[in-house]
């Protein structure tokens, strides 16, 4: 039987499942009236549509225009900066998104794409009241940030945080926002699939996927279970022409908790240390390890003096699972690391030559040894603009690097500088200079005040290692 609502098709499978196990069905059995064969989801929407927002962002856009010939790089690089580089223009860029009130004194979930660079942030409730909001976290690694809006004593409507670990592939959602800025508007699906862990939208992946439709504008809105709590931000959609194609991914709840309860709080988001590195376990892995099948990360590295040693952790054991959640792969185990508290512990299960066994992890906050002493590199040389930082555990992990990684690191490059201009990029590790190894930012910063007529540079960029010549 196939029950058409608002066009969409509700298979309504009960009547036959009964037929099939039990014979000719009852008059019982049988719907009576209308009001027996009607579904709606109007009661969870009137609960909880008045806690998911319009967020309105302003930034403030430079562009300059004019002088070309002072804007080349080539020109730059022989010249250096000349004082006129024509006329800048500023113009004010508005975007649209979505966001869900958590708490009834103001703070609001939304993406940290849809307030990024903001100069001003509003928040629009269903009922037309606006309030100012300011930024209190802004988590690049997960696309999740955190406002706080005056309420001036009043209470706002709320959803609170439903458990994502509960959600099953098949359950019926909700997705709440405003796409295309139309107002408004809710769609339902199902849950298409759970740790969805290969999407590259940021660092922690495992993500709810969901067919409930989601288009641009949706982006912080509210993912519903059918209990009425928020199981998940919209975050991103799968599409080739920017609507929905059936596609739509959720970062889940239990994330969103770990950075709430960071600005409810106050103090700054750190997540625990893994202390230790791994890989997918291939078939081919699998077969050499006597595996089953392919799952779990197995361990390559394990630092010295971190929590994973103190557990008892060594170089091939294969991690399978975080507290009986089981995990596939590297995202699905930082995500697990990445949704507990610090100061807690969890069990890892581990295959080691065959055996299984349960080890006790610690959740510490990852060292920052030896200190980062970031520092703006000057003067006129190829590292110009750039701020560099000692790799530590604490700078890798709020970086998103590998704990493990050692040397000079660049955080940050100004716009438009001499190591912008050769290519540098943010996360490079600046490994030699002219032969000479570069362990810390002192042995930079000496280098670069010497004056050469040639540069011979060795960096690591990810899992390459890249060498360049640059002439004085």
């Amino acid at each position: 039987m196939i029950l058409t609502m608002k066009g969409k098709c509700l298979a309504i499978a009960v009547f036959g499942l009964i037929a099939v196990l039990a014979g000719p069905l009852s008059a019982q059995s049988v719907p009576q009236n209308r009001d027996q064969i009607k579904l709606s989801y109007a009661p969870l929407v009137k609960q909880a549509a008045p806690a998911v927002v319009n967020i309105y962002a302003k930034r403030l856009v430079r562009s300059r225009r004019g002088a070309s010939l002072f804007n080349d790089p080539i020109f730059n690089r022989l010249f250096g900066d000349f004082p006129f580089q024509g006329f800048s223009r500023e113009r004010l860029e508005n975007s649209l998104g979505s966001g869900v009130i958590v708490r009834a004194g103001g703070f609001v979930v939304t993406n940290n794409h849809v307030i990024d660079k903001a100069q001003e942030i509003t928040v629009v409730l269903s009922d037309r009241r606006e309030f100012d909001a300011k930024l209190v976290v802004a988590d690049k690694r997960t696309d999740i940030a955190v406002l706080k809006v005056d309420t001036k004593g009043e209470e706002l409507p709320f959803l609170k945080l439903g458990d994502s670990d509960g959600l099953e592939v098949g359950d019926l959602v909700l997705a709440v926002g405003n796409p295309f800025g139309v107002g408004q508007t809710v769609t339902s699906g199902i849950v298409s699939a759970l740790a969805r862990t290969s999407v590259g939208i940021s660092d922690f992946r495992s993500f709810i996927q969901t067919d409930a439709a989601i288009n641009p504008g949706n982006s912080g809105g509210a993912l519903l279970a059918m209990n009425g709590r928020l199981v998940g931000v919209n975050t991103a959609i799968y599409s080739r022409d920017g609507g929905s194609l059936g596609i739509g991914f959720a970062v889940p709840s239990n994330m969103v908790r770990r950075i709430l309860a960071s600005a409810i709080s106050g103090k700054p988001l750190v997540r625990p240390w893994l202390s230790f590195t791994g890989k997918p376990v291939t078939s081919e892995i699998a077969n050499a390890l006597g595996l089953a099948r392919p799952v779990g990360v197995l361990i390559e590295k394990v630092s010295h003096s971190g929590p994973g040693k103190r557990a008892g952790l060594v170089p091939g054991d294969v991690v399978i699972a975080v507290d009986r959640h089981d995990v596939d792969d590297v995202q699905a185990l930082r995500f697990r690391i990445a949704t507990k508290p610090i100061g807690e512990s969890v069990d890892l299960k581990v295959v080691r030559r065959g055996e299984l066994r349960a080890l006790p992890f610690d959740l510490v906050a990852p060292p920052e040894n030896p200190p980062r002493n970031l520092t703006l590199i000057r003067g006129r040389n190829p590292f110009a603009g750039v701020t560099v930082g000692n790799l530590s555990p604490a700078l890798s992990e709020e970086i998103g690097l590998e704990s493990g990684l050692k040397g000079v690191v660049v955080v940050k490059i100004e716009n438009r500088s001499t190591a912008a201009r050769l290519g540098f990029r943010p996360h490079d590790i600046i490994r030699a200079i002219n032969g000479v190894a570069v362990k810390r930012v002192t042995d930079l910063e000496r280098t670069a005040a010497d004056r050469k007529s040639r540069w011979n540079m060795e960096i690591q960029r990810g899992n390459r290692t890249i060498q360049f010549q640059v002439s004085g």
